[in-house]
């Protein structure tokens, strides 16, 4: 299962940033990585534009038409877990809505946030099940790009978030790997490059599930 956000959920960026349509499934990244791993695997994807780590804050994402309903990770965590068990592997790409600055997150904090899902993850066997946790993959998120020149939107990540976004595989990967959990920094193969600075294109996409499909073979296999 693929607990992430927009990048995740396909979003198909466009320059005056809303609204939008999401990319096809086989073109977005989880689509990509379950047509390489295959027709052994089934990959879910649980994705939600606008999601973070733990924080909630219902006026943010005003521009976007969003109530901040259920977009906190914490939140949302084991109830998807518990609808989607038995599950073999929960992969977490979390931290780039995060660095808002209304959510006053440094790298170091985020990371931490994305680390107590990890550990929600760890324990969580769904409703009454007899199912073992599943494992985690955690995937730090390709960093924030060249923002949009939009108001609202560079007002939701000024130059202060792009550089926290870029600072985040510095902290989250030591800290899951400190507890043998496999972490791939997913900006070291793909890159920010859509036109709001956000959000992936294909070519970034497919790197990125090509990747992050190795990754989970080495997990599973």
């Amino acid at each position: 299962m693929v607990f992430g956000d927009s990048n995740s959920w396909a979003w198909h960026p466009v320059p005056e940033i809303a609204p939008v349509v999401r990319y096809p499934q086989d073109v977005a990244w989880p689509g990509v990585m379950a047509k390489d791993l295959g027709d052994g695997f089934e990959v879910i994807n649980e994705s939600l534009s606008a999601r973070t780590a733990v924080v909630t804050d219902k006026s943010v994402d005003k521009g976007l038409g969003l109530s901040g309903a259920g977009l906190s990770g914490a939140e949302y965590l084991p109830a998807a877990i518990a609808t989607n068990m038995p599950l073999d592997l929960v992969i977490i790409m979390l931290g780039t809505n995060d660095v808002k600055p209304v959510y006053n997150r440094t790298a170091l904090q985020v990371s931490l946030d994305v680390m107590s899902l990890v550990a929600e993850a760890q324990k969580d066997t769904g409703v009454a099940t007899s199912y073992p946790a599943p494992k985690v993959l955690v995937v730090v998120p390709p960093h924030l790009g060249k923002i949009a020149n939009v108001d609202w939107v560079q007002a939701m990540f000024p130059q202060a978030s792009v550089v926290e976004s870029g600072q985040i595989a510095e902290y989250l990967c030591p800290l899951a790997e400190s507890v043998k959990v496999l972490c791939f920094d997913g900006g070291s193969v793909a890159e920010i490059t859509g036109p709001d600075g956000i959000h992936m294109t294909p070519e970034n996409h497919k790197k990125l599930g090509d990747a992050v499909a190795a990754e989970v073979l080495k997990i599973l296999q």
